[in-house]
C-alpha cells in the first residue's frame, strides 16, 4: 500500500526570467496536515497552483491515489478531489451563497428535453454543509453582505462539499479573527479524522507548529526538506527558511522622536456605528503604533485621516496649521501617504508594471511644461527606488501582479517614497509576508523614523507593534480605549485595552 496520497516529483516552472520552481517534491499522506513553508518567492503557491491546474508545470509528475495524473484545469483537480482554498478570494459578489459554492456544478434536474438549476437542492446542500463547517448563515443571502473573514470561512465550505481527499489552504487565517481560526482548526480536525489531507500554507509559526504533522520548507524556488513538526521550533523554521539564523525580529532602532507635528482631534466618522470621538497626536520622527482587535475601527479611522472616509466633526492639524482634506489627493498635497491594508484589491494595480506602479503617485513632478511626461526623469526614480528597496525583480516593466507579496509590499512603499512625504501611514504593512521579508519592511520603517519621518502603523501582530513603536494608541469598538508607551507595552496590558469598551 502506498504511504502517500499524493506525490509531487521535480516539478519545475519558469516564467519570462524567473525559475520559479527548480526539481521540487513534496509527498503527502493521508489524514494528515501538511505545512509548507518559505519566504515570499520560495514557489509555495506556484507549486500549489500546479496541482491544482491552475499553472501547466514544464517538468515534473504528479501522482494522486497511487495513479500518474495529468491535471488539465481547476475542474479537474476538483473532480478527481483536489481543492483549494486560495490566498486572495475571488468572490462573486453579487450571488448568494450558495450559488458562490456550487458555482459551475450547480445540480440540475431534468424539465423536458432540457435541464434546469434545482435550487431547492442547492440551498438544502447550502445549509447541511454551513451547519458541517459551524456557519450559521442564510445560504440565500448575496455573499457581499458578509465580511472578508466570513468569506474566507464560505470558501473553506466549498472546499469541502467537493469531498476532496486534499484540500490545499494558502495563508486561510490571514482575514480572520481568533475565534475564527480556533473554528477553523476544528475543521481541520475534523477533515484529519475523515482521512482527508490538508496542504497548509502559512506565515504563522504558532499555527503550524500547534496543527502540523509535518513541514516542508522552500527556498527560491527549491525544495529545502521535510521534518516532523515535533521536531522543529521557530528559530530552526526561520533558519532553514532564510537560509541564515536571525538573532533579532526586530531592527535596532536609533529613532529620536521630536516635537509635535500632527493632532488629530475628535474625529467622528459619518457612519454612526465606526470610529468615534478619536483624538491624538504624532511627533517627529516618531512610530506610532495602532492597536486592536478586529472591528476596532483602526483602519477606518486612519483612512479618514488620508481623505478615503467622511467625517462629521473633526479636524487634522500639521504643524500648526488646520488641513482641509476632502479627497487623498488633498491628503498627497499635504505630504501624507498611506499604504493601505489589502495590497492586491487597494494597493497595486496588478496589470501595470513596477515602473507605473511606483511612478503613479509622482507624475505631477515629472511633467515638462505641465504637461508633458519626463519619461527619462521618471525611470530614474524608478531604478533608484527598486534599488534603494532591494525589491527582487527581472526588470522594472514585469507586471506587478507577477512579484511576491514582500516585494509588492516594498514596490508600494517606493511609490510613496517617490514623493517624499513627512507622514506614512502604514496599514498592517507586513500581512501575508514571510519572516524574511517582513525584517527589510521593518528596517526601511527604521531608516525612515530615523530620518525624520513621522510613521503611524496598524498592526494586528502584537509583538510587532511592541517591538517597532515609540508608543502604543489601542482601540476598541470605534474608541481609542488607552496609550501606551514601548517600555512598559505588555501583550496583556494592550490586550486589556484592546477589551475596554468605552
Amino acid at each position: 500500500m502506498n504511504d502517500y496520497i499524493l506525490q509531487m516529483k521535480n516539478i519545475s516552472k519558469s516564467f519570462p526570467g524567473v525559475k520559479a520552481l527548480d526539481k521540487v517534491s513534496l509527498n503527502i499522506r493521508p489524514g494528515t496536515v501538511h505545512a509548507l513553508m518559505g519566504e515570499n518567492g520560495a514557489g509555495k503557491s506556484t507549486l500549489m497552483k500546479c496541482l491544482f491546474g491552475i499553472y501547466k508545470m514544464d517538468e515534473g509528475e504528479i501522482i494522486f491515489d497511487g495513479q500518474p495524473v495529468h491535471i488539465k484545469d481547476t475542474n479537474d483537480a476538483l473532480h478527481r478531489g483536489i481543492a483549494m482554498v486560495h490566498q486572495e478570494l475571488q468572490p462573486i459578489l453579487e450571488r448568494s451563497i450558495a450559488e458562490n459554492i456550487f458555482c459551475g456544478r450547480y445540480p440540475l434536474k431534468k424539465f423536458g428535453p432540457i435541464s434546469i438549476v434545482d435550487h431547492a437542492k442547492m440551498y438544502q446542500e447550502t445549509e447541511k454543509l454551513l451547519k458541517e463547517v459551524k456557519l450559521n448563515f442564510n445560504p440565500r443571502i448575496k455573499l457581499g453582505n458578509l465580511s472578508v473573514s466570513q468569506m474566507q470561512s464560505v470558501e473553506i465550505a466549498k472546499a469541502v462539499s467537493v469531498n476532496a481527499k486534499v484540500v490545499i489552504m494558502d495563508e486561510p487565517t490571514s482575514s480572520l479573527t481568533e475565534n475564527e481560526v480556533e473554528g477553523l482548526f476544528d475543521i481541520i480536525a475534523d477533515l484529519k479524522s475523515k482521512g482527508v489531507s490538508i496542504i497548509y500554507i502559512s506565515h504563522k509559526m504558532e499555527e503550524i507548529l500547534k496543527i502540523s504533522d509535518e513541514v516542508s520548507i522552500m527556498r527560491d524556488g527549491t525544495y529545502v526538506g521535510t521534518w516532523k513538526a515535533s521536531e522543529l521550533t521557530t528559530d530552526l523554521i526561520i533558519s532553514k527558511m532564510v537560509g541564515r539564523e536571525l538573532t533579532n525580529r526586530f531592527p535596532k532602532r536609533e529613532n529620536v522622536p521630536g516635537e509635535v507635528v500632527l493632532e488629530v482631534k475628535n474625529f467622528t466618522s459619518i457612519n454612526p456605528k465606526s470610529f468615534k470621538d478619536c483624538s491624538f497626536n504624532l511627533r517627529k520622527g516618531e512610530i506610532l503604533g495602532i492597536g486592536g482587535l478586529v472591528g476596532a475601527q483602526r483602519t477606518e479611522l486612519v483612512e479618514a485621516i488620508f481623505g478615503v472616509r467622511h467625517t462629521v466633526s473633526g479636524e487634522v492639524i500639521y504643524q500648526g496649521k488646520k488641513l482641509k482634506i476632502k479627497r487623498p489627493r488633498d491628503a498627497i498635497k499635504n505630504g501624507i501617504a498611506l499604504l493601505t491594508e489589502d495590497r492586491r484589491a487597494t494597493g497595486i494595480f496588478g496589470v501595470l508594471s513596477i515602473s507605473d506602479n511606483v511612478g503613479i503617485a509622482s507624475l505631477d513632478k515629472y511633467l515638462d511644461y505641465n504637461f508633458v511626461l519626463n519619461n527619462r526623469k521618471l525611470e530614474s526614480l524608478v531604478n533608484d527606488n527598486v534599488k534603494k528597496m532591494s525589491i527582487k525583480t527581472p526588470n522594472n516593466k514585469t507586471q506587478i501582479q507577477t512579484l511576491s507579496g514582500g516585494n509588492q509590499q516594498k514596490v508600494i512603499i517606493a511609490r510613496w517614497l517617490a514623493n517624499d512625504p513627512n507622514i506614512l501611514i502604514l496599514d498592517e504593512p507586513t500581512r501575508g509576508i514571510d519572516v524574511g521579508a517582513k525584517y527589510e519592511i521593518y528596517t526601511i520603517i527604521a531608516e525612515l523614523a530615523k530620518a525624520g519621518k513621522s510613521i503611524v502603523m496598524i498592526s494586528s501582530e502584537l509583538p510587532e507593534l511592541m517591538g517597532m513603536s515609540d508608543r502604543i494608541m489601542v482601540m476598541c469598538e470605534g474608541r481609542i480605549s488607552g496609550f501606551v508607551d514601548s517600555q512598559d507595552a505588555t501583550q496583556e496590558n494592550i490586550m486589556e485595552l484592546a477589551t475596554k469598551y468605552m
